[in-house]
């Protein structure tokens, strides 16, 4: 890759670790379902009048919104909303890597390899000394619930990630931009129907009445920079590279997650929970690496 690309691919990765953050800022001010409405609208419109619709079927179209954009957002938003640390949101939202691997193997008949598993087993015991660390005279305390919200919409990103490989097998020249847009018509009805049953008539009312300005820069930062210039911008280095160019650094986004918490939200972690967050984050390695270090180790020496 490029200096330049190099340094958009951290650009990304800081928007995207950083987003957590603001979500929490967000949440201050306004209850999940109803940020998450609003959220999605303002990346719908008016973005849909200058970006064409993409060429699929409406049910993919469908199915990816309410996987990727509404189920995720709304277990996520609940989860911090509920007391869920947004740094160690950041890096448990990252097992839709072994999610997405496992439900490949089950629809897309794709094989898992040894790294794969041997990562994931890793992972998995990170999470529960993660857990562990969060339950005992922790800085930063994990409400298992939390937890829980959180698992669930790293699944759910699986599913979007398993309907996006259908879709741009089916449609390889879909703009991921067009996909984000279009799609972001579809949660904001969910969003508000569960706000309005869940949240309130007069909670929204409230929440729109004396919305603060902390409130609008988090709504502006989540649809235009997080999902519009973010999206945007990941998807303009997939085109011009090969995915494992990229998405490697998707992996730093835990680590900017982690960071900014700790800096502006004062979200320290105890020894345990810095080791289970060592430790997953090796899982996450072994999965993403562990196969090309192991093949480039045993190729023969020229």
């Amino acid at each position: 890759m490029s200096v330049k690309d190099t340094l958009l691919a951290l650009l990304v990765v800081i928007i995207w670790g950083v987003n957590f953050v603001i979500i929490k800022v967000g949440l201050h001010g306004m209850p999940p379902f109803l940020l998450g409405g609003l959220r999605f609208l303002l990346v719908a419109i008016p973005a849909i009048f200058f970006i064409p619709a993409p060429k699929i079927p409406l049910k993919w179209l469908a199915l990816y919104a309410l996987t990727i954009s509404f189920l995720q957002f709304a277990f996520l938003f609940c989860a911090i909303n509920i007391g869920m640390p947004t740094g160690i949101a950041s890096l448990i939202l990252q097992s839709q890597v072994f999610f997405t691997i496992i439900l490949g193997t089950i629809f897309l008949g794709e094989k898992i390899k040894a790294m794969q598993i041997l990562g994931t087993l890793i992972a998995a015991a990170g999470m529960a000394v993660l857990v562990e660390g969060g339950m005992s005279n922790a800085l930063s305390a994990i409400p298992p619930l939390g937890m829980l919200l959180t698992l669930t919409a790293g699944l759910c990103w699986a599913l979007g990630n398993i309907t996006n490989k259908n879709i741009m097998t089916a449609a390889p020249n879909t703009p991921i931009l067009s996909l984000v847009v279009w799609s972001a018509l579809i949660p904001v009805i969910p969003f508000l129907v569960c706000s309005w049953i869940f949240e309130g008539r007069q909670t929204i009312v409230d929440s729109l009445v004396d919305i603060t300005a902390p409130t609008i820069f988090s709504l502006i930062y989540l649809a235009f920079i997080s999902t519009i210039i973010g999206y945007g911008l990941w998807g303009a280095l997939l085109s011009r590279y090969e995915t494992w160019r990229v998405t490697p650094f998707a992996l730093l986004v835990p680590v900017v997650g982690l960071t900014s918490a700790a800096l502006i939200l004062g979200e320290l972690l105890n020894i345990l929970q810095i080791i289970g967050v060592a430790v997953i984050m090796l899982g996450l390695l072994i999965n993403v690496f562990g196969s090309r270090l192991i093949n480039r180790w045993l190729a023969p020496q020229v």
